[in-house]
């Protein structure tokens, strides 16, 4: 397949002329960076300044101090949000790290089941995922009410209600982030510093606080930060299991009741709270070398040796990929029950195909998908277009300020998807440059521009790590042949990124159809997203149409997940044959 090189931006054109190939001029840098800049400030950084200019602009520090209340909702809402995220990067951490060494270090029978499986969770839409646990594990789920069958007693057993549900949501769905990067390290680390530490007579624990822990905090600090984030900015599950007081529960309580100001100021704390523990996190990463000296080989997995060991392994096996695909199977068997029919049984009675049909026969049922879809895809051209040029300004260009441009996306991707929205609402409620004089609030444009501020880092890091495996004597060389930095850019440094900025548009068009918690706040009655149609249907008992939208969901992102490996297989050649040519 030929693959021909991007068409750059009219002013990026424009701008190769007038350098005339003269790319390496001093200037050169500004003049690229300026216009990521102005986009970067006006509506990331610029957003967060008017939300807490419209938290003050009622009664002064009045909203804060009420975060100093020992009484208050505000201060006891800020600490269930931090309880409930360190108990999620605690939860997630035991169960993803000890998930990681056990197929990554045993071979055992049902080893390779659990591996095929393992990723579940990650296929699942935040929304879909709260949803699945709900008819399953809460007091309306399936397995309480199963069991309430099966002892004949008053009430549901085992059912999970309020925190406690919330972090078994956050637990499964969320544990990937730290298997993932654990499995990563762990496939990498040299098994001879191990058994040196056990020939000079440490014990197993010893091992591990010395020797394994350290090795595995890159991979740890990695993972925390991206649970304790997404569990601050949770809301699905908060709304779903009835904990009322969270940082966005009450974002949402207060705006849907029109206190922007109290909103705006719970958006401010709120995104101050993620941005300290992104950069203490980054601190305490950089504070040391975590890489060994060793020249060993990669770690083997080794048999389980214990008779109970071996007998137990392939019996949790099946019953851990059980529970791993249960949500998915409750999804598709509740979207071909029919609405309004399934109330106190164990499971639903009724089955049809009317909820699939009405979704594609009726326009506005189908509205939603073709909402979600157009909106994804317009912010998806704006992260791609945006995030690449961000990429290689901080990859392969020197100018003063080039970390600040770095910290600029970072925190990005730090904002909780509520801080979004209410950054968005403060910032474009009236008309001002960056919205040329519109007010976009309450029109289709505010969505897609929510979606390109959350899911911009991605496209940023997947770009930037598809530029790190390609050499800059590439570029140089057809710079040296006459070319301008605009066609070199674009025939050689695009073409050899472009299987990851597929890889991170992709993944960003999968987060954007998803995207819930930012919607729910700025939607509109003619906008309308897959996400909120699901959370409506929900309202509205109408629960086999909402899971039939739920499906479609998962099934679109199994196909990019798909798409996704394949492009990560032609990344991997692409990495090959660069080093070949050097």
């Amino acid at each position: 397949m030929t693959v021909r090189s991007l068409p750059a931006p009219g002013w990026l054109t424009g701008l190769g002329r007038r350098l005339s190939g003269g790319a390496s001029s001093r200037w050169f840098p500004y003049l690229l960076v300026l216009p990521l800049v102005l986009v970067l400030w006006g509506y990331v950084v610029q957003p967060m300044f008017a939300t807490f200019a419209e938290s003050v602009s009622a009664d002064g520090t009045k909203n804060y101090l009420q975060f100093l209340n020992s009484s208050g909702v505000a201060r006891q809402s800020l600490l269930t949000s931090l309880f409930i995220s360190a108990g999620s990067v605690l939860l997630c951490g035991t169960v993803g790290v000890s998930m990681a060494f056990l197929l990554k270090r045993f071979t055992f029978r049902g080893r390779r089941l659990l591996e095929a499986f393992i990723l579940v969770p990650a296929a699942l839409p935040p929304l879909i995922g709260a949803v699945s646990f709900q008819l399953l594990y809460s007091n309306i789920g399936i397995l309480p009410r199963g069991l309430q069958a099966l002892f004949g007693t008053d009430k549901p057993v085992l059912a999970f209600d309020g925190i406690a549900g919330v972090l078994v949501v956050h637990t499964f769905t969320m544990y990937p982030f730290f298997y993932l990067a654990a499995a990563a390290a762990l496939a990498g680390m040299d098994p001879s510093v191990e058994e040196a530490a056990y020939n000079l007579g440490a014990g197993r624990v010893r091992v591990w606080r010395t020797v394994m822990l350290p090795m595995l905090t890159p991979a740890l600090v990695s993972a925390s930060l991206l649970v304790f984030m997404t569990s601050l900015a949770s809301y699905t599950a908060p709304l779903l299991f009835n904990v009322s007081q969270t940082m966005t529960m009450q974002i949402y309580i207060n705006r849907t009741n029109g206190d922007l100001p109290m909103a705006s100021a719970y958006a401010s704390v709120l995104g101050i709270v993620s941005i300290i523990f992104l950069l203490s996190m980054r601190w305490y990463e950089g504070r040391r070398s975590y890489q060994s000296q060793s020249k060993g080989i990669s770690a083997t997995r080794r048999e389980i040796n214990n008779p109970i060991g071996r007998w137990l392994a392939p019996l949790a096996s099946v019953l851990a990929t059980i529970v791993l695909l249960a949500p998915v199977a409750t999804i598709a068997l509740v979207a071909f029950s029919e609405n309004r029919s399934w109330t106190t049984q164990v499971l639903p009675t009724t089955y049809t195909l009317d909820n699939f049909v009405t979704i594609f026969s009726d326009p506005k049922a189908f509205q939603p998908i073709l909402n979600s879809v157009q909106m994804s895809l317009i912010a998806v051209v704006g992260c791609v277009a945006i995030g690449v040029l961000i990429a290689y300004a901080v990859r392969r260009l020197r100018f003063v300020g080039r970390g600040l441009l770095d910290v600029a996306v970072m925190i990005a991707w730090a904002l909780p998807g509520t801080v979004v929205a209410i950054n968005l609402i403060s910032a474009f409620s009236t008309g001002n440059a960056f919205s040329l004089g519109q007010v976009l609030v309450g029109t289709f444009w505010i969505l897609p521009l929510a979606y390109f501020v959350r899911f911009l880092p991605i496209v940023f890091r997947s770009s930037s790590a598809a530029l790190a495996l390609i050499d800059p004597s590439l570029e140089e060389a057809a710079r040296n042949l006459g070319a301008s930095w605009v066609r070199a850019f674009g025939s050689v440094t695009l073409r050899l990124m472009l299987p990851g900025v597929l890889a991170g548009g992709l993944l960003a068009f999968v987060h954007g159809v998803g995207e819930f918690v930012a919607s729910v706040l700025i939607y509109t009655s003619s906008t309308v997203p897959i996400s909120v149609a699901i959370n409506n249907r929900m309202y509205s008992f109408e629960l086999g149409t909402a899971a039939a939208y739920g499906m479609l969901q998962v099934l679109l992102i199994f196909v990019v997940m798909w798409f996704s490996g394949r492009l990560e297989s032609s990344r991997t050649a692409t990495r090959k044959a660069v080093q070949w040519t050097n």
